[in-house]
């Protein structure tokens, strides 16, 4: 990951603004005796809010702004003025982003679609000014409401890519040269386990100016969700992958085996994950012949849709698009499309946050005060108890 700038995970401070006082002030004008009371209102404080963007493809800009504080309200003043709303803070995240709770693990809320706003933390709504509080028996009121108080949370936003074919396979199964067959994308290749250390989209074109969207991540191996290999770190993009696109090489010993093991990891992960459709490609077939192709045919598993491909020869290539896309436009398709987000544990993930520093407020909120409490005969001198 040191190469790359792809950030699909990331851990922030996030505090909204608090509302600001009331006022307890009173008209003096001359010529005008007992002018009343004419505090204003304070004003509310900052919201914090999510926002999908289809602009960005990762969390790495907020990699290193990892404090998100909105500012706090104006506090009231004289002539019944308003004090000024404190300013919201709008975090923009790409499309796909996931909001978890860093302390208990809670699911908060899922980002997808661009435009799409959401509030995460609620602004502190502003103290009443103590013109409000006058009636027929009370014409001086000499108090004014405090402010409500800010809200703070830490959370961790996680990317889950957004794609319609998620490939899956062990590592040097071909799963980035297909990618790099089929579509634009340019991913690196080599003949080496653990190639692919981070996800990689293509748009791949069909028939009639139609195209679907094809994610590689990286390999996966036997013991993964126990953290052999690179673990489980990136199997939370297959959650959005509407269907599943399983490789194996054809020079392995045991095709439906190694399909098991990795349908077997990824139930593992996430039980759901087995009611997503699902597509075998049994990849580096040129060596293959008609025979040899018609005998490992009879063992492969029973039920799940098969091609056999070579992305160096571009043999099946064809075949195998016509049968993703037939799959992803099936008509009970939609029904199983659907993700549901399950709390994080949070035990297991890694403390790399041991230098993250929550910032202070000189002016602390202080739980115990009631707007009985301030009395401000002057708009500019502080409030104080009576």
């Amino acid at each position: 990951m040191a190469e790359s700038n792809f950030v699909d995970y990331v851990k922030i401070y996030c505090r909204s603004g608090k509302g600001g006082r009331g006022s307890s002030h009173f008209r003096r004008e001359k010529y005008i005796p007992k002018g009343g009371p004419d505090g204003g209102d304070g004003g509310r404080g900052g919201h914090i809010y999510l926002r999908g963007n289809r602009n960005y493809w990762t969390l790495l800009h907020l990699k290193y702004e990892r404090h998100i504080i909105a500012t706090n309200g104006g506090n009231g003043s004289a002539k019944r003025s308003t004090g000024k709303d404190g300013e919201d803070r709008i975090i923009e995240v790409p499309c796909g982003t996931v909001v978890y709770d860093a302390e208990t693990g809670e699911f908060i809320c899922d980002v997808t679609q661009d435009g799409q706003q959401v509030m995460l933390l609620k602004g502190g709504k502003g103290g009443l000014g103590n013109w409000n509080f006058k009636t027929s028996t009370n014409q001086a009121p000499r108090y004014a409401q405090p402010g409500e108080p800010y809200e703070e949370r830490m959370v961790i936003l996680q990317l889950k890519l957004l794609a319609d074919v998620g490939l899956v396979g062990f590592p040097n199964a071909g799963k980035s040269t297909l990618l790099s067959v089929v579509s634009a994308a340019k991913p690196k290749i080599a003949n080496y386990p653990f190639t692919t250390l981070e996800p990689n989209l293509g748009i791949v074109s069909y028939r009639d100016n139609r195209s679907f969207v094809m994610a590689d991540i990286p390999g996966i191996i036997e013991g993964a969700s126990e953290g052999k290999g690179l673990g489980l770190r990136f199997l939370r993009h297959i959650e959005r992958n509407s269907l599943l696109l399983f490789m194996v090489p054809a020079d392995a010993d045991d095709i439906k085996k190694e399909y098991e093991i990795l349908l077997g990891e990824l139930i593992k992960y996430n039980p759901d994950l087995q009611e997503k459709s699902r597509v075998l490609a049994i990849t580096k077939s040129d060596m293959l012949d008609d025979e040899l192709i018609e005998a490992l045919s009879e063992e492969l598993p029973e039920g799940i849709p098969h091609v056999f491909i070579s992305s160096i020869t571009g043999k099946g290539i064809t075949e195998l698009k016509d049968l993703l896309w037939k799959e992803l436009n099936k008509e009970t398709f939609q029904e199983v499309e659907r993700i549901v987000h399950k709390n994080m544990d949070i035990q297991a993930l890694p403390d790399d946050d041991f230098d993250f520093v929550i910032p202070s407020e000189d002016d602390e909120w202080d739980e115990d005060e009631t707007f009985e409490d301030y009395e401000d005969w002057d708009d500019d001198e502080p409030v104080s108890k009576p």
